[in-house]
């Protein structure tokens, strides 16, 4: 049942404090702020208790759908659709060494993300949203809750907000990034606009862990696939979609190599 499993996760991210907040917040209450302290973190995460934090925590630290194997250390990783960060949380930790610039466009989510990444120096945290083309774009929430804001060339309802739009190119320019190492990309659907014209930054992209989302924007797949020709291994890892070339930081699994 829905209700156990979220109790069940919320004790695996915050021990009994996250079971009285999820049952506090069944018994109508408002969701809590947690801080969480993990043994392999340098430093405490934040979450909110109940929310979609609890099944981000869950993928990335108990599914740990970021722990793929690497012949060498990464140098830059870019994390689009952050979230509330703990992936880059978890690329910190794991590779202290990389750059690694995280992007998330709602504002709540962002508010939590800064806190997370604030005690890694070489974590930057950036409020705006990946796309085709730079300016400013609407931010939609299509019910989803703080997991699933989208990003949309016009706003559609009275409660939408707008946020900075950056291409990938220009990223790489804002932040003197030679190269992408890892490119990390969970942005509820607007991989579409993203891929369909990559010429001017897919040559700086060796390897792309992706998560798509053709279920809520027909045409994810196709433009993924179009706009990263040239990265020769692709392999399932989880949810994600893995896409790297030949040399890459990333090692494919045996069958793949």
């Amino acid at each position: 049942m829905r209700w156990w499993r979220n109790t069940r996760r919320s004790f695996q991210a915050a021990g009994w404090r996250g079971v009285a907040a999820q049952a506090a917040a069944l018994a109508g209450g408002p969701a809590q702020r947690l801080t969480v302290r993990r043994a392999d973190l340098r430093h405490p995460l934040h979450l909110r208790v109940p929310s979609t934090d609890v099944v981000a925590f869950h993928q990335i630290f108990v599914r740990r759908e970021y722990d793929f194997a690497v012949r060498a250390s990464p140098r830059a990783i870019v994390d689009a659709g952050a979230n509330v960060g703990y992936a880059s949380v978890y690329f910190a930790n794991r590779f202290p060494d990389a750059r690694i610039v995280a992007i998330e466009p709602e504002r709540s989510n962002f508010q939590v993300l800064e806190d997370n990444v604030r005690p890694y120096p070489n974590v930057i945290a950036v409020r705006a949203a990946l796309w085709n083309c730079n300016g400013r774009i609407a931010l939609t929430d299509p019910g989803l809750g703080h997991w699933g804001f989208v990003a949309a060339a016009q706003a559609a309802t009275a409660t939408d907000h707008d946020v900075p739009a950056l291409t990938i190119d220009c990223l790489l320019d804002l932040y003197a990034l030679p190269r992408i190492d890892i490119l990390k990309l969970d942005i509820e659907g607007a991989e579409r606009e993203v891929c369909a014209d990559s010429e001017a930054w897919i040559d700086r992209v060796d390897a792309i862990v992706a998560e798509l989302h053709e279920h809520m924007k027909p045409g994810c797949l196709r433009s993924f696939y179009r706009g990263t020709r040239g990265l020769e291994h692709e392999w399932r890892h989880g949810e994600n979609i893995v896409l790297a070339r030949t040399g890459s930081v990333l090692e494919a699994p045996a069958g793949e190599r």
